[in-house]
Protein backbone atom coordinates (compact mmCIF):
# COMPACT_ATOMS: atom_id res chain seq x y z
CA UNK A 1 0.00 0.00 0.00
CA UNK A 2 1.14 3.52 -0.75
CA UNK A 3 1.78 5.51 2.41
CA UNK A 4 0.66 9.12 2.74
CA UNK A 5 4.32 10.12 2.58
CA UNK A 6 4.92 8.20 -0.64
CA UNK A 7 1.82 9.70 -2.19
CA UNK A 8 2.88 13.22 -1.23
CA UNK A 9 6.35 12.58 -2.66
CA UNK A 10 4.88 11.24 -5.91
CA UNK A 11 2.69 14.31 -6.36
CA UNK A 12 5.58 16.63 -5.49
CA UNK A 13 7.90 14.94 -7.99
CA UNK A 14 5.23 15.04 -10.69
CA UNK A 15 4.84 18.80 -10.20
CA UNK A 16 8.44 19.87 -9.69
CA UNK A 17 10.83 17.28 -11.18
CA UNK A 18 9.66 16.05 -14.60
CA UNK A 19 13.22 14.99 -15.35
CA UNK A 20 12.95 12.37 -12.61
CA UNK A 21 10.82 10.27 -14.93
CA UNK A 22 13.48 9.99 -17.62
CA UNK A 23 16.00 9.15 -14.90
CA UNK A 24 13.70 6.46 -13.53
CA UNK A 25 13.38 4.86 -16.97
CA UNK A 26 17.16 4.87 -17.34
CA UNK A 27 17.84 3.38 -13.91
CA UNK A 28 15.24 0.60 -14.05
CA UNK A 29 16.90 -2.76 -13.61
CA UNK A 30 15.64 -4.85 -16.50
CA UNK A 31 15.05 -8.57 -16.45
CA UNK A 32 17.44 -10.47 -18.67
CA UNK A 33 14.76 -12.51 -20.45
CA UNK A 34 11.12 -12.02 -21.31
CA UNK A 35 10.06 -15.52 -20.25
CA UNK A 36 10.66 -17.24 -16.93
CA UNK A 37 12.83 -20.35 -16.69
CA UNK A 38 9.61 -22.34 -17.09
CA UNK A 39 8.90 -20.54 -20.36
CA UNK A 40 5.91 -18.57 -19.06
CA UNK A 41 4.84 -14.94 -18.72
CA UNK A 42 2.27 -13.45 -16.34
CA UNK A 43 1.46 -9.76 -16.77
CA UNK A 44 -1.04 -7.45 -15.11
CA UNK A 45 -2.74 -5.00 -17.46
CA UNK A 46 -3.60 -1.43 -16.51
CA UNK A 47 -4.04 0.42 -19.79
CA UNK A 48 -7.83 0.66 -19.62
CA UNK A 49 -8.13 4.21 -18.19
CA UNK A 50 -6.36 5.80 -21.16
CA UNK A 51 -9.13 4.51 -23.42
CA UNK A 52 -11.81 5.81 -21.05
CA UNK A 53 -12.76 2.29 -19.96
CA UNK A 54 -13.14 2.90 -16.23
CA UNK A 55 -16.00 0.62 -15.19
CA UNK A 56 -15.68 -2.70 -13.39
CA UNK A 57 -18.97 -4.49 -12.74
CA UNK A 58 -21.38 -2.11 -11.03
CA UNK A 59 -18.63 0.44 -10.29
CA UNK A 60 -18.65 2.89 -13.21
CA UNK A 61 -15.56 4.79 -12.07
CA UNK A 62 -13.62 1.95 -10.46
CA UNK A 63 -10.39 2.60 -12.37
CA UNK A 64 -10.61 6.38 -12.13
CA UNK A 65 -9.08 6.50 -8.64
CA UNK A 66 -5.36 6.61 -9.38
CA UNK A 67 -4.06 6.03 -5.86
CA UNK A 68 -6.39 3.05 -5.47
CA UNK A 69 -5.33 1.64 -8.85
CA UNK A 70 -1.66 2.00 -7.96
CA UNK A 71 -2.25 0.32 -4.59
CA UNK A 72 -3.82 -2.64 -6.37
CA UNK A 73 -0.99 -2.81 -8.89
CA UNK A 74 1.61 -2.79 -6.13
CA UNK A 75 -0.16 -5.70 -4.43
CA UNK A 76 -0.20 -7.64 -7.70
CA UNK A 77 3.43 -6.88 -8.53
CA UNK A 78 4.49 -8.00 -5.05
CA UNK A 79 3.53 -11.56 -5.97
CA UNK A 80 6.79 -13.18 -7.18
CA UNK A 81 4.90 -15.04 -9.92
CA UNK A 82 3.78 -11.78 -11.56
CA UNK A 83 6.40 -11.00 -14.17
CA UNK A 84 5.40 -7.44 -14.91
CA UNK A 85 2.90 -4.93 -16.17
CA UNK A 86 1.27 -3.75 -19.39
CA UNK A 87 0.32 -0.09 -19.21
CA UNK A 88 0.34 3.40 -20.73
CA UNK A 89 3.09 5.94 -19.97
CA UNK A 90 1.28 7.64 -17.10
CA UNK A 91 0.77 4.42 -15.16
CA UNK A 92 4.23 3.04 -15.96
CA UNK A 93 5.81 6.30 -14.84
CA UNK A 94 3.87 6.39 -11.56
CA UNK A 95 5.11 2.87 -10.86
CA UNK A 96 8.66 3.84 -11.81
CA UNK A 97 8.56 6.77 -9.39
CA UNK A 98 7.29 4.37 -6.72
CA UNK A 99 10.32 2.15 -7.43
CA UNK A 100 8.08 -0.80 -8.27
CA UNK A 101 9.38 -2.02 -11.65
CA UNK A 102 12.93 -3.23 -11.04
CA UNK A 103 13.35 -6.73 -12.42
CA UNK A 104 9.89 -6.65 -13.97
CA UNK A 105 8.81 -6.92 -17.59
CA UNK A 106 7.25 -3.67 -18.83
CA UNK A 107 5.14 -3.68 -22.00
CA UNK A 108 4.08 -0.27 -23.29
CA UNK A 109 0.50 0.13 -24.52
CA UNK A 110 0.45 1.99 -27.84
CA UNK A 111 -3.01 2.65 -29.33
CA UNK A 112 -5.57 4.06 -26.92
CA UNK A 113 -7.36 6.49 -29.22
CA UNK A 114 -10.41 4.30 -29.79
CA UNK A 115 -12.21 5.66 -26.76
CA UNK A 116 -14.78 3.36 -25.21
CA UNK A 117 -18.24 4.23 -26.52
CA UNK A 118 -17.02 6.83 -29.03
CA UNK A 119 -18.36 6.88 -32.56
CA UNK A 120 -14.81 6.39 -33.87
CA UNK A 121 -13.97 3.63 -31.36
CA UNK A 122 -12.77 1.15 -33.98
CA UNK A 123 -10.46 3.71 -35.62
CA UNK A 124 -8.00 3.09 -32.79
CA UNK A 125 -5.29 5.72 -33.12
CA UNK A 126 -1.83 5.34 -31.61
CA UNK A 127 -1.88 7.93 -28.86
CA UNK A 128 0.37 6.47 -26.14
CA UNK A 129 3.83 4.92 -26.51
CA UNK A 130 5.36 4.82 -29.96
CA UNK A 131 8.14 2.49 -31.08
CA UNK A 132 10.88 5.07 -30.65
CA UNK A 133 9.88 5.74 -27.04
CA UNK A 134 9.60 2.03 -26.21
CA UNK A 135 13.17 1.56 -27.45
CA UNK A 136 14.55 4.75 -25.87
CA UNK A 137 12.95 4.06 -22.49
CA UNK A 138 14.20 0.45 -22.49
CA UNK A 139 10.79 -1.16 -22.29
CA UNK A 140 10.38 -4.83 -23.14
CA UNK A 141 7.89 -4.54 -25.98
CA UNK A 142 4.76 -2.82 -27.24
CA UNK A 143 1.10 -3.82 -27.19
CA UNK A 144 -1.60 -2.86 -29.67
CA UNK A 145 -5.34 -3.47 -29.79
CA UNK A 146 -6.87 -4.56 -33.11
CA UNK A 147 -10.66 -4.74 -33.08
CA UNK A 148 -11.91 -6.11 -36.39
CA UNK A 149 -15.39 -4.99 -37.44
CA UNK A 150 -16.15 -5.85 -41.05
CA UNK A 151 -18.73 -3.11 -41.57
CA UNK A 152 -16.76 -0.36 -39.80
CA UNK A 153 -14.19 1.44 -42.01
CA UNK A 154 -12.28 2.38 -38.86
CA UNK A 155 -10.84 -1.13 -38.97
CA UNK A 156 -8.75 -0.26 -42.04
CA UNK A 157 -6.49 2.51 -40.59
CA UNK A 158 -6.13 0.48 -37.39
CA UNK A 159 -4.94 -2.54 -39.41
CA UNK A 160 -2.44 -0.34 -41.25
CA UNK A 161 -1.15 1.29 -38.07
CA UNK A 162 -0.76 -2.04 -36.28
CA UNK A 163 1.13 -3.50 -39.24
CA UNK A 164 3.49 -0.52 -39.24
CA UNK A 165 4.05 -0.84 -35.48
CA UNK A 166 4.76 -4.59 -35.75
CA UNK A 167 7.40 -3.85 -38.40
CA UNK A 168 8.94 -0.95 -36.48
CA UNK A 169 9.20 -2.94 -33.25
CA UNK A 170 10.70 -5.91 -35.09
CA UNK A 171 13.33 -3.63 -36.64
CA UNK A 172 14.49 -2.92 -33.09
CA UNK A 173 14.24 -6.54 -31.95
CA UNK A 174 11.28 -5.77 -29.69
CA UNK A 175 8.20 -7.96 -29.19
CA UNK A 176 4.88 -6.73 -30.56
CA UNK A 177 1.91 -7.96 -28.53
CA UNK A 178 -1.12 -7.78 -30.86
CA UNK A 179 -4.63 -8.20 -29.43
CA UNK A 180 -6.96 -9.14 -32.33
CA UNK A 181 -10.62 -9.12 -31.33
CA UNK A 182 -13.47 -9.80 -33.77
CA UNK A 183 -16.50 -7.61 -33.09
CA UNK A 184 -19.86 -6.98 -34.70
CA UNK A 185 -22.49 -4.35 -34.00
CA UNK A 186 -25.80 -5.49 -32.53
CA UNK A 187 -28.36 -2.67 -32.21
CA UNK A 188 -25.49 -0.20 -32.20
CA UNK A 189 -23.51 -2.02 -29.49
CA UNK A 190 -20.16 -3.69 -30.11
CA UNK A 191 -20.31 -7.39 -29.28
CA UNK A 192 -17.24 -9.62 -29.15
CA UNK A 193 -17.42 -12.62 -31.46
CA UNK A 194 -16.44 -15.63 -29.35
CA UNK A 195 -17.24 -18.34 -31.91
CA UNK A 196 -14.40 -20.43 -33.30
CA UNK A 197 -14.66 -19.11 -36.86
CA UNK A 198 -14.46 -15.44 -35.81
CA UNK A 199 -11.55 -15.97 -33.43
CA UNK A 200 -9.58 -18.12 -35.90
CA UNK A 201 -10.03 -15.50 -38.62
CA UNK A 202 -8.83 -12.72 -36.31
CA UNK A 203 -5.80 -14.79 -35.31
CA UNK A 204 -4.78 -15.38 -38.91
CA UNK A 205 -5.19 -11.70 -39.81
CA UNK A 206 -3.07 -10.56 -36.87
CA UNK A 207 -0.41 -13.20 -37.50
CA UNK A 208 0.25 -11.79 -40.97
CA UNK A 209 0.74 -8.15 -39.99
CA UNK A 210 4.01 -6.39 -40.75
CA UNK A 211 7.18 -7.21 -42.66
CA UNK A 212 8.04 -10.09 -40.35
CA UNK A 213 6.29 -12.08 -37.62
CA UNK A 214 9.57 -12.94 -35.89
CA UNK A 215 8.75 -10.75 -32.87
CA UNK A 216 4.95 -10.96 -32.92
CA UNK A 217 2.99 -12.30 -29.96
CA UNK A 218 -0.79 -12.54 -29.77
CA UNK A 219 -3.04 -11.60 -26.86
CA UNK A 220 -6.26 -13.61 -27.14
CA UNK A 221 -9.47 -14.44 -25.28
CA UNK A 222 -9.55 -17.95 -23.85
CA UNK A 223 -11.49 -19.87 -26.51
CA UNK A 224 -14.10 -22.47 -25.65
CA UNK A 225 -12.65 -24.66 -28.39
CA UNK A 226 -8.87 -24.93 -27.97
CA UNK A 227 -8.54 -26.01 -31.60
CA UNK A 228 -8.94 -22.31 -32.46
CA UNK A 229 -5.38 -21.84 -31.21
CA UNK A 230 -4.12 -24.24 -33.86
CA UNK A 231 -4.50 -21.30 -36.28
CA UNK A 232 -1.05 -19.96 -35.35
CA UNK A 233 2.47 -20.91 -34.34
CA UNK A 234 3.03 -17.51 -32.74
CA UNK A 235 3.37 -17.37 -28.95
CA UNK A 236 0.12 -16.35 -27.29
CA UNK A 237 -0.99 -14.86 -24.00
CA UNK A 238 -4.54 -15.29 -22.71
CA UNK A 239 -6.31 -12.06 -21.81
CA UNK A 240 -8.62 -11.60 -18.86
CA UNK A 241 -11.20 -9.50 -20.65
CA UNK A 242 -14.24 -7.95 -19.04
CA UNK A 243 -14.76 -9.53 -15.59
CA UNK A 244 -17.63 -12.01 -15.72
CA UNK A 245 -18.34 -11.76 -12.00
CA UNK A 246 -17.64 -15.49 -11.69
CA UNK A 247 -13.97 -15.69 -10.77
CA UNK A 248 -13.97 -19.48 -10.61
CA UNK A 249 -15.30 -19.71 -14.16
CA UNK A 250 -12.72 -17.19 -15.40
CA UNK A 251 -9.90 -19.13 -13.74
CA UNK A 252 -11.12 -22.40 -15.21
CA UNK A 253 -11.19 -20.95 -18.74
CA UNK A 254 -7.70 -19.47 -18.41
CA UNK A 255 -6.33 -22.70 -16.95
CA UNK A 256 -7.69 -24.75 -19.82
CA UNK A 257 -6.19 -22.37 -22.39
CA UNK A 258 -2.78 -22.57 -20.68
CA UNK A 259 -2.57 -26.24 -21.60
CA UNK A 260 -2.31 -25.44 -25.33
CA UNK A 261 1.34 -25.42 -26.51
CA UNK A 262 1.22 -21.98 -28.16
CA UNK A 263 -0.05 -20.33 -24.96
CA UNK A 264 2.76 -18.97 -22.80
CA UNK A 265 0.84 -17.12 -20.13
CA UNK A 266 -1.70 -14.57 -19.03
CA UNK A 267 -2.34 -10.84 -19.30
CA UNK A 268 -5.11 -9.99 -16.86
CA UNK A 269 -6.29 -6.60 -15.65
CA UNK A 270 -9.62 -5.74 -14.11
CA UNK A 271 -10.54 -9.31 -13.18
CA UNK A 272 -7.56 -9.55 -10.83
CA UNK A 273 -7.21 -5.91 -9.82
CA UNK A 274 -10.90 -5.51 -8.89
CA UNK A 275 -12.06 -9.00 -7.88
CA UNK A 276 -15.24 -9.73 -5.92
CA UNK A 277 -14.42 -8.96 -2.31
CA UNK A 278 -11.46 -6.80 -3.40
CA UNK A 279 -8.83 -9.31 -2.20
CA UNK A 280 -6.30 -8.58 -4.93
CA UNK A 281 -3.54 -10.69 -3.39
CA UNK A 282 -5.76 -13.79 -3.26
CA UNK A 283 -7.01 -13.29 -6.82
CA UNK A 284 -3.49 -12.91 -8.18
CA UNK A 285 -2.28 -15.95 -6.22
CA UNK A 286 -5.13 -18.05 -7.60
CA UNK A 287 -4.22 -17.03 -11.16
CA UNK A 288 -0.54 -17.78 -10.53
CA UNK A 289 -1.45 -21.28 -9.39
CA UNK A 290 -2.85 -21.98 -12.86
CA UNK A 291 0.63 -22.15 -14.34
CA UNK A 292 1.64 -24.99 -12.06
CA UNK A 293 -1.62 -26.86 -12.67
CA UNK A 294 -1.44 -26.45 -16.45
CA UNK A 295 2.04 -27.93 -16.66
CA UNK A 296 1.68 -30.72 -14.10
Amino acid sequence: MITDGQWADLLHTRATEPGAIRAAYASRRRRERLLTDAGTLFLVAADHPARGALAVGDRPLAMAGRRDLLDRLLVALANPHVDGVLATPDVVEDLLLLDALHGKVVIGSMNRGGLAGAGWEIDDRFTAYDTAAIAEYRLDGGKMLLRIVDDDPGTVPTLRACADAVSALADRGLPALVEPLPYRRVDGTLVLGKDAASLARAITVASGLGRTSAYTWLKLPAPEDLAVLDATTLPCLVLGGVPSGDTAADLAAWGTALTHPVVRGLVVGRTLLYPPGDDVAAAVAAAADLFTAARS
